[in-house]
């Protein structure tokens, strides 16, 4: 296998100006819907970007848990690479790809810490193993093995016969975008791309960009 020879025509479905919702929070949530009736595995999924206090990027896989007044909400360990990243520097970026309808979309955005009763109303409606691998997981730290794992997982069972309460190391995130962009796959690489930025009134202005 040649990694060269790896290519994929995409189909000619195109994306024009009036297309798009002068929001791009409506239009975003319009191609969620799209990626969700489609059947995309975890619709949701999005590539969370970051930048650690020495200048370091990284880049990992989250779940998008929520748009609230105009914000994309993700939820972590608070003690974690990507939340140190956060609380340190808030600009950040999340890209969206949903490749059964060749569309992607890209946020750039400054993020904040959502109030603990936010929090706390979301890790409510989590099931139960995953509040007690909130508690269990010290994400990113070093372990002996999977058996670490496992005894802090049944450890936390133990404590909480009834209700978990939500770890005080646990909480989300709410990016607010400054600039979002919508990419659609077409054919001979000659794609539709379109970018929203806020301007200083907080309106949002579209520009089709080259692909």
């Amino acid at each position: 296998m040649r990694l060269a020879d790896l290519r994929i025509q995409y189909r000619d479905a195109d994306l024009l100006l009036e297309h798009l919702d002068p929001d791009p929070l409506r239009q975003f949530a319009v191609w969620l819907a799209d990626a969700v009736a489609a059947g995309q595995r975890e619709p949701n999924a999005t590539a969370l970007a970051t930048v650690d206090p020495d200048g370091t990027p990284s880049v990992r896989m989250v779940l998008l848990k929520g748009i609230d007044d105009g914000r994309f909400v993700v939820y972590t360990n608070l003690e974690s690479r990507k939340a140190r990243a956060l609380d340190a520097e808030p600009r950040c970026a999340l890209t969206f790809w949903w490749d059964g309808l060749e569309r992607q979309v890209r946020v750039e955005a400054h993020a904040e810490r959502v109030a603990d009763a936010v929090a706390d109303a979301y890790f409510a409606s989590r099931p139960r193993g995953s509040q007690l691998g909130a508690w269990a997981s010290r994400q990113g730290e070093a372990i002996g093995d999977r058996a670490v794992l496992e005894a802090a997982h049944a450890e936390a069972d133990r404590r909480f016969p009834d209700a978990v309460v939500r770890p005080p190391f646990w909480g989300g995130y709410a990016l607010t975008p400054r600039a979002i962009e919508f990419w659609q796959g077409r054919a001979s690489r000659l794609h539709d791309r379109f970018r929203y930025e806020r301007d200083d009134a907080g309106a949002w202005a579209r520009t089709r960009l080259s692909p």
